[in-house]
């Protein structure tokens, strides 16, 4: 299909302070994120979405200087063999990728997880950092061991979904310390859909990306931490 230019800017949506909530059950999830602002996925490098594009939408908050994220994923045949912390999941089936960085600094992470609750952990520090992984080939010099957030996923084959909870502390992200209320961080949200005899996953983005290259910062979405109502992406 032909690539154009999508005609938008990126999304700016405002991030708000949650309260306590069951972070391990589904429902109480939801009911948690129920009035934040929806982010699609969309495929905007393209002039009509494929036809095994499936629909999927995240919701973001905020909480004890941690951000928390929320993906529903629509899913036909929901897996991933991935069995490790740190593998390369994007390539074993499902995934649910999450870039962030604030806008004072230049490095940024990308973290992924997977419907049986793996996680693929890897920080930029520039540019010449992802240089090196696409000419190399290797992931090795961007990997980030032990812990860095952690998720919580639920599957649902009989409604054709998945769930992904992630918490991610800023220490994690940012480079400098300080609480996440008044700060600002680019943000973009993109999958990797596989389907068991289709060739190639249908990958999407949140961002209105002109190419299907999930790192064009440029486009990815803005995220203002704050307290009150979260306001409708623009």
């Amino acid at each position: 299909m032909q690539s154009i230019q999508p005609d938008m800017k990126p999304s700016l949506i405002h991030c708000r302070e949650f309260p306590a909530f069951a972070a391990d059950n589904l429902e109480s999830v939801r009911l948690a994120f129920r009035g934040a602002t929806p982010c699609s996925l969309r495929q905007a490098w393209l002039q009509k979405e494929e036809t095994d594009f499936a629909p999927a939408m995240v919701r973001v908050g905020w909480r004890s200087e941690s951000l928390l994220i929320f993906a529903e994923l629509t899913d036909v045949d929901v897996y991933n063999q991935a069995t490790s912390l740190n593998q390369r999941i994007w390539e074993l089936g499902d995934t649910f990728e999450i870039f962030l960085r604030p806008v004072t600094q230049e490095s940024y992470v990308e973290f992924h997880v997977s419907p049986n609750n793996q996680r693929l952990q890897l920080r930029f520090k520039d540019a010449g950092a992802l240089d090196h992984v696409r000419k190399t080939g290797s992931i090795e010099s961007v990997v980030v061991v032990g812990e860095a957030f952690r998720s919580t996923t639920w599957v649902r084959p009989e409604t054709q979904q998945w769930f992904a909870y992630a918490e991610i502390p800023a220490s994690s992200v940012s480079d400098r310390s300080g609480p996440l209320n008044g700060c600002q961080w680019s943000f973009s949200f993109s999958r990797y859909d596989y389907t068991r005899g289709r060739k190639e996953p249908v990958i999407s983005s949140t961002s209105g990306h002109a190419q299907p290259n999930f790192h064009r910062q440029h486009e990815w979405g803005m995220m203002n931490f704050c307290r009150g109502p979260q306001m409708q992406a623009q």
